[in-house]
């Protein structure tokens, strides 16, 4: 269930063609993979022999000190070998393949510490496993390529090569006369051409399969705990980005609050007390005193409403997100054309940070922008809030250049949100803001 907020009419514009994606082409993609594929064997046995011996003498040491430390060694050869595949990863199959973080001694530990470390850390152990199963698949990849490479570029040339090779029509028995095409060469080497034609056809996939047979195993030994870490990483980081755009919000509210309401209050309790000791002597003068505290009253409260921007106000909680952006929209001093399709229903802190992107972005166009009309787009995409406004102002807003998008920058990355601007000098100014969503459509 979704509310939508009454929009303006407006003209649609035909939407941008699409730009296609870079893709390698089929010729570049296929020699990347035949070359990975072809290479993998060549690499994983001496990979697996150096680590199947070493972790073996390593491990028949045991008894004695000497056997843990080649077993440390092990490791740091199967590191080696794993520092490389990933680099084979990146070059030629163009995964991301990035390396995890290693434990390390503290700075200053002893010897032992620092060979004991590596037997500590699962990637040490993963990467000797990838250097023991590595050679299973690297036989299939290696295979599985040489064969198609051999039928496609020997089964093409056979009518010139085959020349070369006796043939005795009494005695010699061909593959074509066994299936039935016919006796003597000329069968066979039709069928050989067949043979070659399917092969360069399907040259492609193979060598993809076998490519992706290898790369994949490769990935999830080798790289797999690299992305648990980076999730790890940007959930903290996301976290202390939250718990820093909460501070600095309290920190200028309480400023703000000192700065501007209390000192206007305090003046208005000395012009109360003042017009109190007036009162009995001088009527009008006190007429005037309470007139201007009046004044001081009804400024206190505009910027108390103002201050009150920076809080989430009662009406998102009672009644949600869209309710909200209405009546915020509704006291914008630029006029605005609203779309808003959101859940009935939002996690509050999707709803605040949406709410306070529409506030915040509102706010830059009214002081910055020179701006005629602005619009502002809340819709509801498959993983997320996507928040656009976009304004006919001067353009030239930069998170870098302050005006309360930097703050707004670290508001979304506590909730692991992302924010793009786009505002050339002259405009128009797009702001989108994406905000993560877990109940999307």
């Amino acid at each position: 269930m979704t509310e939508t907020l009454p929009m303006t009419t407006t003209h649609a514009t035909a939407p941008a063609p699409a730009t296609p994606a870079a893709t390698p082409s089929v010729v570049r993609r296929m020699l990347r993979d035949s070359g990975y594929a072809l290479t993998a064997f060549v690499i994983a046995l001496p990979a697996f022999v150096l680590v199947v011996v070493t972790l073996a003498l390593g491990v028949g040491l045991s008894v004695v000190v000497a056997g843990v430390a080649v077993v440390a060694l092990a490791t740091q050869v199967a590191r080696a070998v794993a520092a490389l595949e990933r680099v084979r990863l990146r070059s030629a199959q163009g995964r991301a393949a990035p390396t995890p973080d290693y434990l390390r001694a503290e700075p200053g530990a002893g010897v032992v510490r620092k060979v004991l470390t590596p037997l500590r850390d699962p990637q040490s152990w993963l990467d000797m496993l990838w250097s023991v199963l590595g050679l299973a698949t690297s036989v299939v990849a290696s295979v599985l390529a040489l064969v198609w490479w051999v039928a496609a570029l020997g089964g093409l040339s056979y009518w010139f090569w085959s020349r070369f090779i006796p043939y005795d029509p009494d005695d010699n028995v061909t593959v074509a006369s066994l299936i039935g095409l016919g006796e003597g060469r000329e069968p066979e080497r039709w069928l050989m051409f067949g043979i070659g034609v399917f092969a360069v056809l399907t040259l492609p996939l193979a060598v993809r399969l076998a490519a992706v047979v290898h790369a994949s195993l490769a990935t999830v030994l080798l790289s797999s705990r690299a992305e648990l870490q980076g999730e790890v990483r940007r959930v903290a980081d996301s976290r202390d980005a939250a718990h820093l755009a909460e501070a600095d919000s309290l920190r200028r509210l309480e400023r703000d609050l000192h700065d501007g309401p209390q000192q206007r209050l305090v003046r208005l309790t000395m012009d109360l007390g003042r017009a109190r000791k007036q009162l009995a002597d001088d009527p009008q003068r006190a007429g005037e005193t309470l007139d201007e505290a009046l004044r001081q009253a009804r400024e206190t409260v505009d910027e108390l409403r103002s201050l009150s921007r920076g809080i989430a106000p009662p009406l998102l909680v009672d009644r949600g997100l869209a309710v909200a952006l209405e009546e915020m929209l509704s006291r914008s001093p630029v006029p605005v054309e609203a779309l808003v399709e959101v859940p009935a229903s939002l996690p509050p802190q999707v709803e605040t940070a949406v709410y306070f992107v529409v506030s915040e972005a509102l706010t830059n166009v009214a002081k910055h922008s020179a701006a005629a009309t602005a619009r502002v787009e809340v819709t509801t995409l498959a993983d997320r809030i996507e928040v656009r406004v976009a304004d006919d102002g001067i353009g030239g807003a930069h998170p870098a250049k302050g005006h309360g998008l930097a703050g707004l920058q670290q508001r979304l990355t506590g909730v692991e949100g992302r924010l793009d601007v786009v505002s050339p000098e002259g405009g128009p100014t797009v702001l989108t803001a994406h905000v993560p969503y877990a109940g999307g459509r």
